[in-house]
């Protein structure tokens, strides 16, 4: 009977520890969705919460996911220094603009591109937090549009407002002068 009570407090309290490391994990909070200009630098914010001071061996690995659902590929790592990626697409167009001290873990894309759209996961590893969330920013791309129909439409209704109040200016304008040129008349009728 004492063995079974030993047994069963053991499970207890390995249940309630499981409990307690689930909780202690890493979250990682980033916006969920972006846009950004085609050809303009953008910033992937992502910040984390971790039950444990930061640590030396906090790592942090950003990945990328195109739209067509091709192999996910490496953006960038952190761990005790950021490490640029050696080749892909990012090379050379990928910074470090976070502050791990402040618990964020940030990248900028510079020189963005419509093959850019797609899904980047930032991933933080706080030891002994090295379970956790991953965070989702869903990157669109969009065309810069130089002269769209609203904008044409404004300049439309603009330009015609315009015209409107100018003839309407020169239909009193010349109302007045007409008025005047009678009143003339009239005056010089009468003194004659």
């Amino acid at each position: 009977m004492r063995g079974r009570t030993w047994l069963g407090a053991a499970l207890v309290l390995g249940a309630q520890l499981r409990a307690l490391w689930l909780a202690a994990a890493v979250e990682v909070h980033t916006s969920k969705e972006v846009v950004a200009v085609n050809g303009t630098n953008q910033r992937l914010k992502c910040t984390f919460s971790s039950s444990s001071p930061v640590s030396q061996q906090l790592s942090v690995s950003w990945n990328f996911q195109p739209e067509d659902l091709s192999a996910h590929e490496p953006v960038f790592y952190y761990l005790k220094e950021p490490y640029k990626p050696p080749s892909g697409r990012f090379k050379e167009r990928v910074t470090w603009d976070g502050n791990v001290e402040r618990n964020d873990v940030s990248i900028m894309i510079w020189n963005l591109q419509p093959s850019d759209n797609g899904t980047f996961t930032c991933q933080v590893t706080n030891w002994p937090d090295v379970y956790g969330t991953i965070g989702e920013v869903r990157l669109r791309v969009v065309q810069k549009v130089n002269f769209s129909e609203i904008h044409f439409l404004a300049v439309a209704i603009g330009s015609a407002s315009v015209l409107m109040v100018i003839v309407v200016t020169a239909v009193i304008i010349c109302r007045q002068r007409r008025r005047r040129a009678r009143d003339k008349r009239l005056e010089v009728a009468d003194t004659e």
